[in-house]
């Protein structure tokens, strides 16, 4: 059930609204449901509506007009809270609507139960699958009604009345989601030929800084970087940063000015505080495509067996790891991954307050890896490897907001998991068509490898012999093989690492084996040298910026 709560100046315009057939077409059979006393006049039972329209109005307006004589109405003194059910929920009865009527005005103190001062109200039904709730708020006692955050406590309460009637339960937020645009901002983003508007092209940009600056300075150059992007810098006297605003080239208002958005009005994590408080938790890594897969795996076992504050912190760097993703991947990898991107946004906030320093490890190493060549895989298993562990991780943050109750987490998790199952198959595809070339042909050879899985995971036995990828897993046992690896010992070692999630367990396994058998006979390297800061599509002569 949904609520939508407006304010007025008019009871009389209000109930006249509500009991109008000829205007509004879907107004059918308007009648009263429930009232503050059970007694009010209804006009849409009346043969006289207008009169009885009018007495209904001044019931409501009573205490109004009382406290107005003494200087005391409130100039908006009418509530008007309309309530819908789903469209997959039954018809509700005139009692049950009516139930519902009271527990709303109740919850949002309006009317609390037992208050014989509450405020005067009535419940309109007009429409088989909702009704209106129109009150005045000026309570007996001609004092104001105690009324703030209504829309949270009536929509906590619609929560409540849904798993009372066995209606849908809707999806509702944790207020930590970023500000949706409006229509206007919709429009206008039409009109210029832009499937985003500017507040979500910026968003999408600080997110992306974020995720590719190692410092708070780099990310303020990276943004001033960006292609399009205006950066305003805000500071304290003493010259320290105390903010930032961005604005889009060529969106601007009627002084043809530049519209500009703080990086709070992006997104609750994109203010200046959040935004340092996590660059400042980055740990520098030598090997970082190897050590950000490791951290990524590592995001299952801690997300069950850390606090929610750790746990909260390995999300919000799963978010900037996706984040930079698509700067890294093949060109034909990428839409899907921005799409998984831009679906894990709305997941990687809670109102769990993240310790970041938790996830230093995968944020040095993702910063590290925009600097830094991938390790020589031509194969392609690094990349497939690296998404397939992302696909484990993701599995497990949907598991970790479905037990704290993310409604909204967990559907926008979903989404990003269907986006990376499908980057995750298609640089799969190529890796195991590598892998089976080089496979085993005797069924004898074959047979000897199924012994050793058999042996090794005997809980995911059939899962692994009869997929599709089996041949993938056998052709890898059999290559460490011939370079004097234990085979037993090889497919033990891969398989200490998470699998309960993995959709594809052979292929995660040959993936496993061969990036660390590659990396065992791999000659240790110096770790590379500083790179230039990470430019994301720089305009030619350079960022317009204002300091």
């Amino acid at each position: 059930m949904i609520a939508k709560i407006n304010s007025g100046k008019s009871t009389a315009g209000l109930i006249r609204y509500l009991f109008d057939t000829k205007r509004a077409k879907d107004h059918t059979d308007p009648h009263l449901v429930g009232s503050f006393d059970g007694f009010a006049p209804d006009p849409g039972r009346a043969e006289d509506a207008d009169a009885v329209r009018k007495l209904l109005v001044a019931d409501l307006d009573l205490h109004v007009k009382q406290a107005g004589r003494l200087g005391r109405a409130p100039e908006k003194h009418v509530w008007h809270c309309s309530v819908r059910a789903a469209g997959s929920d039954r018809i509700l009865t005139d009692e049950e609507w009516a139930d519902i009527a009271r527990r709303v005005v109740h919850a949002t103190g309006i009317a609390p139960e037992g208050d014989p001062d509450g405020c005067r109200w009535v419940a309109v039904r007009h429409a088989p699958d909702h009704i209106h709730i129109a009150a005045t708020t000026v309570r007996a006692d001609l004092r104001t009604a105690r009324h703030w955050n209504d829309y949270l406590t009536a929509d906590r309460e619609l929560a409540a009345v849904e798993k009372h009637y066995g209606l849908h339960q809707v999806v509702r937020g944790d207020r930590t989601a970023a500000k949706r645009p409006t229509r206007a901002e919709q429009e206008k983003a039409k009109r210029a030929g832009h499937q985003k508007t500017p507040r979500e092209r910026l968003r999408a940009a600080a997110r992306t800084a974020v995720a590719a600056a190692t410092s708070t300075e780099e990310f303020l150059t990276v943004l001033e970087n960006t292609e399009g992007v205006l950066v305003e810098v805000k500071r304290f006297p003493s010259g320290d940063v105390r903010g930032y605003t961005l604005a889009l080239e060529g969106d601007t208002n009627g002084e043809a000015e530049p519209i500009w958005y703080s990086g709070s009005k992006l997104a609750p994590d994109l203010s200046w505080p959040r935004v340092s408080e996590r660059l400042t938790a980055t740990a520098a890594t030598a090997r970082p495509w190897q050590d950000a897969i490791t951290a990524i795996e590592d995001i299952p076992r801690a997300l069950t067996h850390d606090g929610a504050t750790a746990g909260q912190a390995h999300i919000t760097a799963l978010g900037e790891t996706l984040d930079a993703l698509p700067l890294l991947a093949p060109a034909p990898y990428r839409e899907e991954l921005r799409r998984a991107a831009a679906a894990f946004e709305r997941a990687s906030r809670s109102r769990v307050q993240a310790e970041n320093h938790h996830a230093a490890r995968l944020r040095g190493a993702v910063r590290a890896m925009l600097r830094t060549p991938p390790p020589n895989s031509s194969d392609g298993t690094l990349l497939a490897l690296l998404l397939d562990t992302l696909v484990l991780a993701t599995a497990a943050t949907l598991r970790w907001h479905d037990l704290h109750h993310h409604d909204q987490q967990v559907t926008a998790t979903r989404d990003a998991l269907t986006h990376l199952h499908v980057a995750a198959d298609q640089a799969a595809t190529t890796a195991l068509a590598t892998a089976k070339r080089a496979g085993p042909t005797s069924p004898a050879v074959r047979l000897r490898y199924e012994r050793v899985v058999r042996v090794v995971m005997p809980e995911h036995t059939d899962r692994i012999l009869n997929a599709g990828d089996w041949e993938a897993l056998a052709a890898t046992l059999a290559r460490a093989d011939t370079r004097g690896l234990d085979p037993v010992e090889v497919l033990r070692a891969a398989a200490q690492r998470p699998l309960d999630d993995a959709r594809f367990p052979a292929r995660l396994l040959a993936w496993r084996i061969q990036q660390s058998t590659h990396t065992a006979q791999a000659p240790r390297t110096m770790p590379p040298a500083p790179q230039p800061t990470p430019s994301l599509a720089p305009q030619p002569g350079g960022p317009h910026t204002r300091h």
